[in-house]
């Protein structure tokens, strides 16, 4: 039997355990999920694949002049009225293909109709004219022949014959410039393409010079850009040229076409026209704004890839992983590559350096990596990415 000392000894160590218990689960039932989480990850290895990194090395940059415009097609019409007339109707809409040769304004031609019928009705007068002119100088010629008509008729009936003719020429003119100006008043699409812009609507008075509708080839598209001034002498036909076009998300490419021999006055900027790499490839939609580098040369220097770059407002950063162990790196970065999109590392990282090709919002400074093989080369199925081994938590009870 134990005696009251042992007795009392024993029940306060056990109450001692007990309140120490109770304060150490309140203490973790206090922790909030993402604690537990952020304790987690750094209490367990990150697991990585060589897929994961992206290793810091030398590469050619290119360098050249910046180019910046718009996208506009080759082939575009300004379809104009060329006779005064109101407009009766419009055939085609903004966004609509067109055929060569299909009907896009109708413009009213009765006044036009109505001199050219006039025209040719003085033409067949004047045919008239003129062949009983030459009758009545072949039957004068004869007579003249045989001594029953005088020098002077035979010249005064030539007279009339060459008036006559005179007449007739000039009546056939007006016949063809009345038909040309009926067929004026149809406007027609000069090249297959698309509508870009409708100008006129139906009633609408159609002076000379006035806009109608304009037609664009959206397979002759190009870029159409601004080089200035002081870096033109960099530029060359045939260069290449890597540039964005605003609502695109790729990057396209192309060879400088045509450098224009003289700069703009007001802003002194010249002209650089950029036919695209692969026609297949291109925007169908004229007037995009787009901007890029011209390649005229190359240089030597330490690359990093834009996605393992962590930006900050005008910050960047990235995730390095050295001696098993992952840290955050603050680094500069310079111009960047109009080829493959990566960065000029100017300071922060070395050569050889290994960061994380694409982190996540869930590493952790300090945390430490393990290097797994490449998914599909082992019981990892998911795509190469970053795993984290997080704890089980203890059930409920245990």
């Amino acid at each position: 039997m134990l005696r009251p000392s042992l007795l009392i000894y024993a029940l306060i160590l056990t109450l001692s355990m007990s309140l120490t218990a109770c304060n150490k689960g309140d203490k973790d039932s206090k922790l909030s999920e993402s604690d537990k989480k952020s304790k987690a990850a750094a209490e367990n290895p990150l697991q990585v694949t060589a897929e994961d990194l992206y290793i810091v090395r030398s590469n050619a940059l290119a360098s050249g002049p910046v180019i910046t415009g718009s996208i506009q097609p080759e082939r575009r019409a300004d379809l104009r009225a060329e006779v005064s007339a109101i407009v009766l109707q419009v055939l085609k809409e903004n966004g609509e293909t067109v055929k060569k040769g299909d009907l896009l304004v109708r413009l009213d031609d009765t006044s036009i109709r109505d001199l050219m019928t006039s025209a040719e009705e003085a033409a067949r007068a004047s045919v008239q004219s003129f062949d009983q002119a030459e009758r009545q100088f072949q039957r004068l010629k004869t007579l003249r022949a045989s001594g029953m008509a005088s020098t002077q008729q035979l010249e005064d009936a030539e007279i009339r014959r060459n008036n006559a003719q005179s007449d007739l020429v000039a009546a056939k003119a007006r016949t063809v410039q009345a038909r040309q100006q009926l067929q004026r008043t149809e406007v027609r699409a000069p090249f297959d393409g698309v509508v870009s812009e409708r100008k006129v609507s139906n009633g609408d008075t159609a002076q000379i010079g006035k806009e109608l509708v304009k037609v664009i080839d959206p397979a002759s598209m190009r870029f159409q850009g601004l080089v200035s001034a002081d870096k033109i002498n960099n530029v060359k036909p045939g260069q290449t040229v890597g540039f964005r076009i605003n609502g695109y998300e790729q990057e396209f490419v192309g060879k400088v076409k045509r450098v224009d021999p003289a700069a703009n006055a007001t802003t002194r900027q010249v002209e650089v026209m950029v036919e695209f790499a692969d026609a297949t490839n291109q925007p169908r939609v004229s007037g995009l704004y787009a901007e890029g580098r011209i390649e005229a040369g190359s240089t030597q220097t330490l690359t990093i890839a834009n996605g393992a770059l962590i930006r900050d407002g005008d910050k960047a950063s990235a995730w390095r992983v050295k001696d098993g162990v992952l840290n955050k790196v603050a680094v500069v970065v310079g111009e960047r590559d109009p080829r493959r999109g990566d960065y000029a590392l100017r300071s922060g990282l070395v050569d050889g350096d290994k960061v994380i090709a694409n982190p996540m919002s869930t590493l952790k400074d300090g945390q430490k990596v393990t290097m797994v093989a490449s998914a599909g080369t082992s019981a990892l199925a998911q795509p190469a990415a970053l795993k984290t081994i997080v704890a089980a938590e203890p059930a409920a009870g245990k």
